[in-house]
């Protein structure tokens, strides 16, 4: 006589009166997450392939830093840093650019595929609310992608200082004024400040707007998203001969005047960054970009209710 099982089927439960237990908020916003990451290889591939072309090209041009190095005792302080931290700056630029780049993508595809590709009633066949579903989406380029991209970063520059130092050791030469004058472990904490609060908070209305029009769109979401604020800021152009609107956008891509200063002085290893981050901090930028954020992503839940595949 084969034993009963212990566990009763969900449906047997629901027949008897008696409700499956939820599950937590946390930890479905927690696998929601991790299916993006499974479905979207592109956030961590894309910037982890441009590190590695950009390691293969500084390994071929490392041998310009034999030429360098003869030249450093002829240079104050200040020009050391800029001589030897150009190629760990470019690193840090060049991986921001791709993360921006991969974030734009992914947001504007994203509550679009999955009625494209017609998984929506898959997805919305499980225990997982329309809330969750786009908070795991909008936190992906927010919060996500600056920490993959910021600990790629880390990696690559750790690397280039590593292949740097075993080539001055190989041609006997002394490696201490490399490490004391590239001074990327002083830039870490700010680096790592500027993904998660530039590249995430503040640019987080542009992805907001994204995965709005990713859920409202039939075709072309790309367009859509593009094509507002272009009309906007023509007939302000001609209207009234200003650029204001433009201007705005612009700065929400740059990370505006307190982004840039940030940069800067983590770079120049100015005492005052310290207080950088305090200033972004009480921005009222910072605020109402997050307001308009939460209304655009309020938009987008209230959408996906009744949205089908296409």
């Amino acid at each position: 006589m084969s034993s009963q099982s212990n566990v009763m089927p969900e449906s047997t439960l629901r027949a008897q009166g008696i409700a499956a237990a939820p599950f937590p908020a946390a930890r479905l916003m927690y696998w929601s997450v991790r299916r993006e990451l499974w479905e979207n290889r592109a956030i961590y591939v894309a910037p982890a392939g441009v590190a590695c072309v950009f390691l293969f090209g500084f390994s071929i041009s490392i041998l310009h830093l034999l030429v360098e190095m003869r030249a450093a005792p002829w240079l104050d302080v200040m020009q050391q840093r800029e001589l030897f931290g150009q190629p760990y700056e470019f690193a840090e630029d060049l991986i921001m650019g791709t993360a921006l780049l991969v974030g734009l993508f992914y947001s504007v595809d994203a509550l679009y595929g999955e009625r494209r590709d017609r998984s929506i009633l898959f997805w919305k066949s499980l225990p997982v609310s329309d809330l969750i579903t786009v908070l795991s989406k909008a936190a992906v380029p927010i919060v996500v992608l600056p920490l993959l991209a910021f600990a790629i970063t880390v990696l690559t520059q750790w690397m280039m200082l590593l292949l740097s130092s075993a080539v001055l050791l190989g041609s006997g030469q002394n490696v201490a004024i490399l490490w004391s004058r590239v001074g990327i472990f002083h830039r870490w904490p700010m680096l790592l400040f500027h993904f998660l609060c530039i590249h995430g908070l503040w640019q987080s209305p542009i992805y907001a707007w994204l995965l709005l029009i990713s859920v409202w769109a039939r075709r072309v979401p790309i367009l859509w998203a593009a094509l507002p604020p272009l009309t906007i800021g023509i007939v302000e152009k001609v209207a009234f001969n200003t650029t204001y609107f433009g201007s705005l956008i612009g700065n929400r891509f740059t990370g505006g005047s307190e982004g840039i200063a940030i940069m800067e002085r983590g770079r120049a290893m100015d005492p005052m960054m310290l207080f950088a981050p305090l200033n972004f901090l009480i921005n009222p930028g910072l605020w109402i970009g997050l307001a308009v954020t939460a209304a655009f992503l309020a938009t987008a839940v209230r959408l996906r209710r009744g949205r089908g595949p296409i």
